[in-house]
């Protein structure tokens, strides 16, 4: 799918995201892995903020979205949830952040929509601090082989209508990259991964 085209479509969902927000403040999952946010903070594919009443008030936030519209709704949660963020209009593969930047990395719900994941994970592995977290919560394959199979069947749809994979193995996916795999759970019959990572700093 052309990028304009992308953008598009999830420019179209942002109001939907935006009324979901209030929704997820009582989303045990995303509680137990970003309440532990700190220091300087990038947030890819931001969104409409779900996660910012998780976040630290103290923290150097930076969220990055493609979506001029998603923008506008994380820039009202941000004010919300007080929290001091900066906002960038910018696909993740074209931002230029120097090496040992962040202290958090946060991406939710964003490895089903790019190209190249593995090459957007390495990213992060340069931008994080060598002390830093990755913290991801991602959708993917289910681990009930006969509801996996029916992802794979329908992916193409699925990327045509809301340009989303669903047929990635999202823990694979990490552990092909340079990041280093902390912790993992699963949830929703493996459905949801939640994962606690570090960068390798490669010399």
């Amino acid at each position: 799918m052309e990028k304009t085209q992308l953008i598009q479509k999830f420019n179209k969902q942002a109001a939907k995201y935006a009324k979901k927000r209030k929704k997820q403040e009582q989303n045990k999952w995303r509680k137990q892995i970003f309440q532990s946010v700190k220091g300087k903070t990038l947030e890819v594919a931001v969104g409409a903020g779900m996660n910012f009443a998780f976040y630290p008030k103290d923290i150097e936030y930076i969220g990055v979205d493609f979506s001029p519209q998603m923008i506008e709704q994380a820039k009202e949660a941000a004010r919300e949830y007080g929290i001091n963020a900066k906002f960038i209009i910018s696909d993740v593969e074209s931002l230029n952040f120097p090496e040992n930047s962040f202290d958090t990395i946060v991406s939710s719900g964003s490895l089903c929509s790019y190209e190249d994941p593995i090459h957007v994970l390495n990213l992060f592995n340069q931008w994080c601090k060598e002390d830093g977290q990755i913290l991801l919560m991602e959708h993917g394959l289910f681990s009930v082989p006969a509801l996996a199979w029916l992802q794979k069947k329908l992916d193409n749809f699925a990327v045509k209508a809301i340009g989303c994979h669903q047929n990635r193995d999202i823990l694979d996916i990490v552990k092909q990259s340079n990041l280093i795999i902390n912790k993992h759970e699963r949830a929703f019959l493996g459905y949801l991964y939640l994962i606690w990572a570090n960068p390798q700093k490669i010399q």
